[in-house]
């Protein structure tokens, strides 16, 4: 039997966004406080009763988190355009190597607008 699990992170971070015309708010430097939502599935272990511990999904993703908490994005080897869906991608190729139940990341740059990758 799958279950859906759903971790939430949150990271303080600035970014512009360099190919934006220069009228446009986001190309000059601003910052967000990103909402991070990953969502694992995986079958549940019989013996312990969980998918994974919640601890563990935090330990694996604190170095991650650390390259990106309190940084200019655009300064992080492969976010030099920052955009949320480029957040999102970014995160999941680089986190799944050590959660391989990982399914999505969903990136929320403000309270009203959110985007997840892969798409479900």
């Amino acid at each position: 039997m799958k279950f859906e699990l759903k971790q939430h992170f949150q990271i303080e971070s600035a970014r512009f966004l360099p190919h934006l015309p220069a009228n446009h708010p986001c190309s000059r430097m601003h910052g967000h406080s990103f909402k991070i939502v990953l969502t694992l599935v995986g079958d549940l272990d019989p013996k312990i009763g969980w998918v994974i511990d919640y601890n563990d999904i935090s330990d694996r993703m604190k170095p991650l988190l650390q390259m990106i908490d309190h940084r200019v994005l655009n300064e992080v080897e492969g976010l030099e355009n920052p955009t949320s869906e480029l957040l999102a991608k970014w995160l999941y190729e680089r986190a799944l190597k050590d959660l391989p139940q990982l399914k999505r990341v969903t990136i929320a740059e403000t309270p009203l607008t959110e985007c997840t990758y892969p798409a479900p």
